[in-house]
């Protein structure tokens, strides 16, 4: 992860019932690849599933916030996006700055 790299990171937390984990992250998939990954500015997307079966993660990055902003004005990911906020309980998205990253073997990048 490039922390020199001023890229706009959402996090966005979905609360599910543990019974649709896996519809959910079926569903953010299939929207990534047909609609997200096309959006300009699109650098990547991450799922990550609680082993409880009670969050989705989505740990996602865009070139800029206007990017992201952009994104969210777009008619096909409105779809897409509340599709999802019916199947979740909860869901709280936060754009963050990468501000460190660490790995074994490797310097730290970053730093406060």
């Amino acid at each position: 992860m490039d922390t020199a790299r001023p890229v706009a990171t959402l996090i966005n937390v979905f609360t599910v019932s543990p019974d649709r984990q896996d519809e959910l992250v079926a569903l953010l998939a299939r929207a990534t690849e047909e609609t997200m990954k096309h959006q300009p500015g699109f650098v990547h997307a991450n799922f990550h599933a609680s082993l409880d079966g009670e969050r989705v993660i989505n740990y996602a990055q865009w070139e800029t916030e206007e990017h992201y902003q952009a994104m969210l004005a777009s008619p096909e990911a409105r779809v897409h996006m509340d599709q999802a906020a019916k199947i979740a309980t909860e869901v709280q998205p936060r754009l963050f700055r990468v501000r460190s990253s660490h790995s074994p073997g490797m310097p730290a990048a970053g730093g406060v």
